[in-house]
């Protein structure tokens, strides 16, 4: 699965300024919000949705990254919002260490294998150092949807 197919390029904030890691799940719902890969009167229920799955266990896996996601019945469609945290956003990682590059996916209740594909399609990239390191210093959605194709393409090497 590539990331441009999954990745809403309006959903994308390369200046994230939330005050707390539940802040910055609403500021990228509210970006699938606006893009309208989500329905307004479901933007409370799944951010509802996914900081219970927060609670139950950081998805903040260390090296800076953050991969909060559900699966819920409500969507219907798989999609990613990305937001870039220049100043570092305590996640409660893995590691211990903050979070800089967070990665919010949505999934169809219905379709758990998809949800695994995309999943592996945004650890896999997260989980390299170059990846991680570009999209840090992102500063447009331009530079990002760039590096996500570079990505897809298997250009980037690590």
């Amino acid at each position: 699965m590539n990331l441009l197919d999954i990745v809403v390029k309006d959903a994308i904030n390369t200046d994230l300024t939330p005050e707390s890691r539940n802040a910055a799940i609403g500021e990228l719902l509210d970006l699938l919000v606006n893009a309208g890969a989500v329905k307004a009167d479901l933007r409370d229920e799944f951010h509802k949705a996914i900081i219970k799955r927060e609670n139950k266990g950081s998805t903040g896996f260390g090296h800076g990254v953050a991969v909060p996601h559900i699966k819920h019945e409500q969507i219907e469609q798989m999609s990613v919002a990305i937001g870039i945290c220049k100043e570092g956003l305590d996640f409660k990682s893995l590691d211990g260490q903050p979070v800089y590059s967070v990665f919010l996916l949505l999934s169809p209740e219905e379709r758990p294998s998809e949800h695994l594909e995309a999943m592996e399609a945004v650890f896999g990239n997260l989980s390299q150092e170059t990846f991680r390191k570009f999209l840090f210093q992102a500063s447009t959605t331009e530079e990002v949807v760039t590096l996500l194709g570079e990505a897809d393409s298997s250009k980037l090497n690590t």
